[in-house]
């Protein structure tokens, strides 16, 4: 997309804002634009025009009547937790903030719904609906910062999501606003619709180019009343890789499964100041199992243990207080950015079908002492997602600058001919967006403008993201 397309905010149009959400709520001076000019992605900074911070789904849909009239581009941001580059106003345009829009509307518990609106941070609802002993299983290694919204937008996951799914899984009905100012709902507190197409699912990791979300129900389940948590150290990624498949030949599904790399546990140690058990060995599996008896759970956890030893696991360590399990999932919290402070760095978010972990671990490994680069991984092994580090240390700038484009195009083939794809939640975004075409074929990309097109006529709504340059 062209950026001579869009037009500037003018002057009449920032008091056309000002009429909508109040002078308070659009904020136009480069000291008050600067957090909304970045996200988690690297050190990317582009600066909007002005950040309007609507309160309501009217005020939405007259913020965007506005500037689809005035072709502005919008950029719509949560929490700015991303790591894809997605909320990066990278044409300027407007921010619409949805930090205001932070409501629960309702917890239904006879229909075990909850309805809220996008701006709510995810931890926000885990707390509210543990608290009426029900639970909203995704888990964002952000939870504490993050949006629902943008969970939708990115269709988040977490390690969770290898037992209960990710945002997709527990989205059932939603309301959005069109770019011209269209309001419309789709689905609802129904366990059954097939009412013409899924809409609801479509928006769902569209990434914020399709429409603006302003309400999300979604489905709640029963909290389960015990847990466990295990972990297991190996001398060998192929060993732990290896052992996580039979985990689940032997009809175990845990809570979480994380696959932890030994340089990502030495970050996370300097981190934090403190050590962790068997940090000096070549991988860690970390583990939790959850349900409502603690008997065939104890029995779950020996089967976990004996499987991890049969594949050379140097121990299996059992955290049995709730102190020693948040100690490790700390831990666990704490490896991105402790990683990231190591040295410039690039993150990838590959994900392949479980069963080839093994041969991604070994690839990524074959990759790294190729190119003479550091790369540090962990990730929802559960699931088959790794996020791969590419660390930038003790290489010269020019050797980063040549080598780094390779290593992430030879990563993702690879990747590809695994089975597999390019990312696994962090979405597409404006970092990922000229490796798309390793992943789909021309025609799926062709059909992804199309749609946009239709949603979005005049394309203000976050350009510049998920669709190639070229």
């Amino acid at each position: 997309m062209n950026k001579e397309r869009f037009n500037r905010v003018t002057d009449e149009l920032i008091r056309s804002l000002q009429e909508v959400v109040g002078n308070a709520n659009v904020l136009t001076e480069k000291f008050d634009l600067e957090p909304y000019s970045h996200d988690e992605t690297e050190d990317f900074v582009f600066y909007p025009e002005v950040t309007v911070k609507p309160v309501s789904t009217a005020e939405v849909s007259e913020i965007l009547k506005l500037c689809n009239e005035h072709t502005i581009p919008v950029t719509t941001r949560g929490g700015g937790t991303g790591l894809s580059g997605g909320a990066l106003p990278v044409y300027g345009g407007v921010i619409l903030s949805t930090e205001r829009m932070n409501k629960i509307i309702e917890i239904d518990r006879e229909n075990f719904m909850a309805t809220v609106q996008p701006g709510l941070i995810t931890y926000a609802l885990h707390q509210a609906v543990e608290a009426e002993g029900l639970f909203y299983p995704v888990d964002p290694a952000s939870k504490e910062s993050c949006t629902i919204g943008g969970n939708v937008a990115e269709c988040a996951g977490g390690p969770r999501a290898v037992k209960y799914g990710v945002t997709r899984d527990y989205v059932f009905g939603l309301t959005c606003v069109l770019a011209d100012g269209q309001i419309f709902k789709t689905g609802g507190k129904l366990l059954k619709n097939v009412t013409g197409y899924n809409l609801t699912q479509l928006i769902v990791g569209s990434e914020g180019t399709l429409c603006v979300v302003t309400e999300i129900i979604l489905k709640l389940i029963p909290l389960t009343q015990h847990k466990r948590t295990m972990l297991a150290p190996f001398d060998s990624l192929s060993d732990a890789a290896k052992a996580l498949t039979d985990i689940f030949n032997s009809k175990i599904v845990p809570r979480a499964a994380e696959f932890i790399e030994q340089r990502a546990i030495k970050a996370a140690e300097e981190k934090l100041g403190k050590p962790f058990p068997h940090s000096d060995r070549a991988a860690l599996l970390l583990f939790e199992i959850d349900g409502n008896r603690a008997d065939l759970l104890d029995e779950q956890a020996e089967n976990i243990g004996e499987i991890c030893l049969a594949h050379n696991a140097v121990d299996v360590f059992v955290a049995d207080s709730k102190e020693k399990q948040e100690e490790l999932w700390q831990m666990r919290r704490n490896i991105g950015e402790a990683v990231k402070s190591i040295a410039i760095y690039k993150e990838e978010d590959t994900v392949v079908p479980r069963s080839r972990l093994p041969e991604l671990v070994e690839k990524i490994a074959s990759i790294s002492k190729k190119y003479g680069i550091l790369t540090i991984s962990y990730g929802h092994a559960g699931d088959g997602n790794i996020h791969v580090n590419i660390i930038k240390k003790d290489i010269s700038d020019s050797d980063w600058d040549n080598k780094l484009p390779h290593v992430i195009e030879e990563l993702f083939r690879e990747v590809v001919i695994l089975g597999g794809s390019i990312s696994g939640e962090h979405g597409i975004g404006w970092v990922q967006k000229n490796y798309l075409p390793l992943a789909l074929s021309h025609v799926e990309i062709e059909l992804i403008r199309k749609i946009k097109e239709v949603f979005d006529p005049k394309g203000i709504l976050n350009p510049g993201k998920i669709f190639p340059d070229s």
